[in-house]
Order: structure tokens, then sequence, then C-alpha cells
């Protein structure tokens, strides 16, 4: 579950490594934001000499949470850490590469850009 003031991990090359929410995109009240929901954040950290610097505020889609993700069919499945992926106002990610595993449930949110770039699909 991510909320405003969550620093969440960059897990791609789009040169942002650390990304601070500061809102979530849909209702005007929701809470939290879950895997496939796309947020509202701000650049905390980042690597010289790329297209992203810091302080910058883009958006982005949650693609791993510490949370558990319960799928139809009983399996569970929690992360270690806390990732998005930084997209564009179409929903296309910034960076080219992506790095660690990625959920299945990104299909049905129409990040299917996403996952033909992922190594890994769960």
């Amino acid at each position: 579950m991510i909320q405003p003031q969550t620093h969440l991990n960059v897990a791609d090359n789009s040169g942002a490594r650390k990304l601070m929410c500061i809102r979530i995109i849909g209702a005007s009240n929701r809470r939290y934001a879950h895997i496939g929901d796309v947020i509202v954040a701000v650049i905390k950290e980042a690597v010289p000499h790329m297209s992203l610097e810091k302080s910058e505020v883009v958006r982005a889609v949650i693609v791993r949470t510490c949370k558990e993700l319960k799928r139809d069919c009983g399996m569970i499945i929690r992360y270690d850490d806390n990732a998005a992926i930084v997209i564009d106002q179409k929903g296309n990610p910034k960076g080219s590469r992506v790095f660690g595993a990625i959920p299945e449930e990104l299909r049905q949110f129409g990040f299917t850009k996403i996952l033909s770039i992922a190594p890994e699909v769960l």
C-alpha cells in the first residue's frame, strides 16, 4: 500500500533512482495505491547527466509493493521493496529497460509495453 510521502525505488533506467509519492491518480480521496495504480511523484535521487533530474515531478506506475497481493487462484505475492516505473502521459515507460520481476496484473491495466520489456513476469 502506497500513500503520499512514501519513498519508492525506480525499476527502470529512466535516470531516476528514488521517488516520493505525492498524489494518487484516480478518485479525489483515495488513500492507498496498489500494484498497477498511477501516482504523481517527485524525484528524490537521480543519476547524473540523464534526462530526469532531482525535484522533477513525474508520473509513475507501481510495479512492486511490500504489501502482499492476492490472486484469484489463491496465490499470494509479496515483494521486498516498493518500486515504480516512470511513465509519460500516454502510459509508455520513459526508460528502455526494466529491472526486477514485474507482476502479470499490469496487463489488465493496459501497461503491456512494460510487460514486453520486463525480464521476468510473475
